[in-house]
């Protein structure tokens, strides 16, 4: 069973909600990244979503769209992502981790390659947003085979037909993306998000996260109320970029949300 998997068992038998909240690799800093993921456990986060910086990032809006760009102007590879998480590990080998980015820089590694090298790192979960389930053999069986959990999206315009073939080749949870269009913009329709989710229930029995539009302590506590797990990027980012090179504030920023997030879904529990 995948560290992910041994996560959800526990907070299901607590009655409580996973949080995972989401960094881009290298920003504001490299230096920064393994004490950001450390602060987002101490507040709260149940597992870390770790952003691969990327110069074309489609799915994702101008907040992440920026932390890419510093943490390339810092010249961060998927390697250096990589030894970000095996450094992690050093101190904590419990919470799970997953890396969320495109498919251009595992082509260039090489699937057989990154999925040993994830593994000798410490990532339990892989989504990449470019990588359909329908084109995504070959890489689903490089990761599975060193025991990392294959992480794909679900969309409101999502078919049944796609949505039973996805559902049948994720593992770890299943993340319904809660807006159509990119990261951090719109408005979030409760109901229609909950009606999605027992859709999407009817094809697995895998956790189902929510992400996409989700800033703070209430719209949390609303997603928690029917999710399993609540995922948020953009507001985390945004608290990070307030920092600028400045990793304490940073890190206060990002404790600071985190904090009231985990606090807010374990009222709501």
């Amino acid at each position: 069973m995948s560290r992910i998997s041994e996560r959800f068992d526990r907070l299901r038998a607590a009655g409580r909600k996973a949080l995972i909240p989401y960094l881009t690799a290298g920003d504001p800093r490299p230096d920064a990244t393994v004490s950001l993921m450390h602060e987002m456990v101490a507040s709260g986060a149940d597992v870390v979503e770790l952003g691969v910086p990327f110069s074309d990032p489609q799915a994702d809006g101008p907040v992440i769209q920026d932390a890419c760009q510093r943490a390339l102007a810092h010249g961060v590879t998927l390697r250096d992502v990589l030894a970000m998480v095996a450094e992690f590990r050093r101190e904590d080998a419990a919470t799970p981790v997953v890396l969320m980015g495109y498919l251009n820089p595992i082509e260039i590694m090489g699937a057989q390659a990154f999925a040993a090298e994830a593994s000798a790192a410490g990532v339990d979960g892989v989504l990449v947003v470019d990588n359909p389930p329908e084109e995504a053999e070959d890489f689903v069986a490089a990761v599975t085979e060193q025991g990392i959990d294959p992480i794909f999206l679900l969309a409101p315009t999502t078919s049944d037909e796609r949505m039973a073939r996805i559902c049948a080749n994720a593992r770890g949870f299943v993340y319904y993306v809660s807006l159509k269009g990119t990261t951090g913009v719109g408005q979030l329709a409760f109901g229609e998000i909950e009606e999605r989710l027992k859709q999407i229930r009817g094809y697995t029995n895998l956790p189902v996260g929510v992400g996409f539009g989700i800033r703070d302590a209430d719209s949390a506590s609303r997603i928690g109320a029917f999710a399993d797990a609540v995922i948020v990027g953009s507001a985390v980012v945004a608290r990070i970029a307030e920092g600028g090179d400045d990793v304490a504030a940073a890190r206060r920023g990002v404790g600071e949300l985190v904090g009231s997030l985990r606090a807010a879904l374990d009222a709501a529990a």
